[in-house]
């Protein structure tokens, strides 16, 4: 644990000045051509991903929650999968890599109660605000902790922006607003990159940040637009067992309790203390705002049930015939969030059939393929990683003990939710213009006819909230590609219709569920293009590295000048 916590703190320390780019370069953006061998599409199965969903997102896996019975059954039936599919085990002997997790479940929830200036408000958990705790601790308890509005809790050095400056936080309760200060941005432009959200505007910065600055509490006021996501969605998400790495004897600074507020809830509060919440919104997004102390209070309390476990990352490799030593990367997160909210038929399991059986589904599918074709040049890696929907914890670890040598991999393509409504035109590219395995991509479009989209929503930061982004901290360039938005019956309408039904009806919530009825054919038009790319890196001899001026780059360029072989 020493050396994750150690490399963990610089990674996060690196990350904080990320900046999000999301607009497609003319071909690819890469310095110089690379070795893209021409490759056959491969013998793709969709019995295969329509099995591996409906087993791992049935009931039976109760959610496939790390740690507990839903994690056996996932390990047992993947470790089959696998197996069946032609690989060996990708950690030695072994077909998965130990991730020391702790489990810590709030009960016992007081009302959150905001007093002072002739003030008596108390707002109830769940439906109007939701707190945790990441302390190992049996009881929390904040009383009567001063309340201190920091706008959106960035500290910028690079960007001379510091919402701190000038307050001192220690032991108080600090209210932060969601995204970055210039996410209403129209164009990809301002001192945060406009509508494209930066990791300051991702919730985990926020907390961090508000720890660093020794705040016993933290409160982000929920909006659905720069959170990208409804109260539904934080209420499921942050209610019921939250899994965290197990820190040791050395843990970096926590909060007692880190939580969420409804919008009105903060309107509330604001009132009362004799401000607007948005004037005090439209100050914090200038440069040089002022923390602005409330003169109110607050306090709560909940127990805590702590339990300290192992999750698993699940490995498999097929290894390749040239130069086994080199690898490319597959990853896809096995693990959801369990037993969750009820819904209205008291339906109380997250199955996470599209989020994400689909995309471990995809490893499965994958890895027969590219063992029916045979071994390549280089090794491919098969990882379903654990933990991704507490904080990316699987791929994160990896990252920080990887079994394959970081300098050794040669990139990777990560895979989170596949959309299953039809086949689209274009493939959606999160983050695209950043490394040269955009000519990889290219190259994989060509040969299926199909074109790349930028992410059409940058605003909700998706680059920071799947597990390729652990491994692109550690500089090792990894592709992370979306279904796509121009779908094939109905165009772009349609597919924003598709969206925006899913996040608001069933994304982290019972009703994500395997349906029989679902059009699995965009879904295997993308696994192909998956298989194209992890096919011509397997088979290339380059060595992809981000494009000149990444945030990423000079990681990856200091990782290859102390190897002395692989990239």
């Amino acid at each position: 644990m020493t050396k994750y916590l150690a490399g963990l703190g610089t990674v996060l320390a690196a990350a904080l000045a990320l900046t999000a780019c999301d607009s497609l370069p003319g071909s690819g953006g890469g310095e110089a051509a690379l070795d893209i061998p021409d490759v056959a599409a491969g013998e793709l199965s969709e019995a295969t991903m329509k099995e591996v969903t409906r087993v791992l997102s049935s009931d039976e896996f109760e959610g496939r929650m790390p740690g507990s019975v839903g994690e056996e059954k996932t390990i047992a039936y993947l470790t089959e999968r696998f197996k069946a599919a032609g690989l060996k085990p990708g950690n030695g002997d072994s077909w998965t890599q130990e991730v020391p997790l702790v489990e810590i479940t709030g009960k016992n929830y007081a009302p959150l109660s905001i007093t002072g200036k002739d003030t008596d408000l108390s707002f109830d958990f769940g439906d109007q605000w939701v707190g945790v705790t990441y302390r190992e601790d049996a009881a929390t308890t904040l009383k009567d902790s001063e309340l201190v509005f920091v706008g959106y809790g960035i500290n910028a050095p690079e960007k001379g922006w510091n919402d701190y400056a000038g307050v001192d936080v220690k032991g108080k309760t600090v209210v932060i607003l969601v995204n970055d200060p210039d996410w209403q941005n129209a164009a990809l432009e301002g001192p945060f990159n406009g509508k494209a959200m930066t990791y300051y505007g991702r919730w985990t910065y926020k907390y961090e940040e508000a720890a660093r600055q020794g705040a016993a509490g933290a409160l982000i006021i929920h909006e659905t637009a720069p959170a990208s996501y409804g109260w539904n969605v934080v209420e499921s998400s942050w209610t019921g067992p939250q899994a965290y790495p197990q820190y040791g004897d050395n843990p970096p600074a926590t909060t007692q309790m880190n939580g969420w507020i409804q919008q009105d809830v903060a309107r509330e509060i604001m009132k009362a203390a004799g401000q607007d919440l948005d004037a005090l919104t439209k100050a914090a997004q200038q440069k040089g705002f002022k923390a602005v102390p409330l003169g109110l209070k607050a306090s709560t309390s909940f127990a805590s049930d702590v339990r300290r476990f192992t999750s698993h990352n699940i490995i498999g490799i097929l290894p390749g015939t040239e130069a086994p030593d080199e690898y490319v990367m597959h990853t896809a997160h096995w693990d959801h969030l369990g037993h969750c909210k009820p819904a209205p038929d008291g339906d109380d399991i997250c199955n996470g059939a599209v989020d994400n059986a689909t995309g471990t589904a995809a490893l499965v599918a994958l890895a027969e393929a590219h063992a029916k074709a045979g071994p390549a040049r280089r090794s491919l890696v098969f990882m379903a990683v654990t933990a991704e929907e507490s904080g990316l914890l699987g791929a994160t670890y990896y990252a920080a003990n990887p079994v394959y040598p970081l300098d050794k991999t040669v990139g990777g393509i990560n895979m989170d939710a596949f959309q299953v409504a039809g086949p689209a035109k274009d493939v959606t590219v999160v983050g695209p213009g950043k490394s040269q395995l955009d000519q990889f991509l290219d190259a994989a479009l060509k040969a299926d006819g199909r074109v790349a989209t930028p992410n059409p929503k940058p605003e909700a930061g998706y680059y920071y909230r799947s597990d390729h982004f652990a491994f692109a901290k550690r500089g090792v360039p990894m592709l992370y590609i979306d279904g796509g938005e121009d779908l094939v019956d109905g165009g772009r309408e349609a597919g924003a219709k598709v969206a925006a039904d899913y996040t608001e009806n069933r994304y982290h919530g019972p009703k994500d569920e395997y349906d029989p009825n679902w059009d699995w054919s965009g879904v295997m038009s993308d696994l192909q293009l998956f298989y194209r790319i992890g096919r011509m890196m397997a088979m290339s001899t380059s060595w992809p590295n981000w494009n000149e001026g990444d945030e990423f780059r000079g990681i990856r360029d200091e990782s290859c000048a102390a190897s002395d072989s692989g990239c």
